[in-house]
């Protein structure tokens, strides 16, 4: 189970990531329910990029794999993830950003993030993770 105190952990190191990078961003954390558990905004970060890091969490604890493993698969179907979309009432956001939350080989939920490219977005994350003692893969 990912607790209170592991997510605020994840946010806390992301936002560590972020300010080591000079970059601003939102970032979010999913159960692999897809339910918020917690959720930080930079001083700074664009005000969509709230939103657009609870879509990335969702998409990579839906998946339990990086949400940029979604937009590879999505590029060539760019109709099927529009259906998605539509069908998840928004969440669905194969975009690159966001990864698992994996401990020993349970998935946990997800980390993601916005406000830097994509993979500003995903380094971020990514540090946090393993930072705070998790790993991204099973």
């Amino acid at each position: 189970m990912l607790t209170l105190d592991d997510a605020t952990a994840l946010c806390s190191a992301a936002r560590d990531a972020a300010t080591a990078m000079g970059v601003p961003m939102s970032f979010a954390v999913m159960d692999p329910a897809g339910h918020l558990v917690s959720l930080v905004r930079m001083d700074g970060a664009p005000w969509i990029s709230a939103d657009v890091a609870q879509g990335k969490a969702w998409t990579s604890a839906a998946y339990g794999m990086p949400s940029a493993g979604q937009k590879a698969k999505m590029e060539p179907m760019p109709n099927f993830a529009g259906a998605l979309t539509a069908m998840t009432h928004g969440r669905f956001t194969p975009q690159t950003g966001a990864v698992p939350v994996y401990r020993d080989g349970q998935l946990l939920g997800a980390l993601g993030g916005s406000g830097g490219t994509g993979d500003q977005d995903e380094a971020a994350c990514t540090t946090a993770v393993t930072g705070a003692g998790f790993t991204t893969e099973a």
